[in-house]
């Protein structure tokens, strides 16, 4: 029996590898293109990380070749580009929609694992198993979900829009 739970741990784990490999090779996107800043629009929330990983938090205003210009409490201000380090646009628009798939992944997983995990009665005289695979699954379900809801919750949904690639 413990032969047969390692290698479906194994095969779960395997799965969740690959899984996540093909995701993060899916998010990767051209970040170090300056021509990304062209798709902002006058008045959006952005971040600017400078050379010395100072953030300047304001509202697009415009970007050319040579520098990003953008409106923070204390009036306009431009960066140039040689000492921009990236640019968020900080935006929370896929909040809830993310936290709903890691609760869900995180739930569908527990409820494996709790299955996976139950051991049915042998032959014993006597054997009380109220819920059999299910209850434990339930419990696995609960806990990974909620698991993943926290999760999903505290990961952050800005996206990137420039970005120096490291040298």
């Amino acid at each position: 029996m413990l032969a047969v739970t390692m290698k479906l741990m194994r095969k779960i784990f395997l799965l969740v590898f690959v899984l996540g490999v093909s995701c993060a090779a899916f998010a990767q996107t051209d970040r170090a293109s300056w021509a990304n800043l062209n798709g902002l629009r006058p008045g959006q929330k952005i971040q600017v990380v400078g050379v010395t990983s100072k953030k300047h938090s304001g509202s697009f205003l415009s970007v050319s070749d040579t520098a990003i210009s953008y409106r923070e409490a204390t009036g306009e201000q431009s960066i140039p580009k040689q000492d921009v380090v990236s640019v968020k646009l900080m935006e929370n628009k896929h909040r809830l929609r993310n936290t709903l798939i890691v609760a869900g992944v995180g739930a569908g997983v527990g409820a494996g694992i709790g299955a996976a995990l139950h051991k049915g009665c042998s032959s014993q005289s006597f054997c009380l198993d109220i819920g059999g695979a299910a209850l434990p699954a339930a419990v696995g379900a609960v806990v990974g979900g909620l698991g993943g809801a926290v999760t999903g919750v505290l990961l952050p949904s800005h996206s990137t829009i420039y970005q120096v690639s490291p040298h």
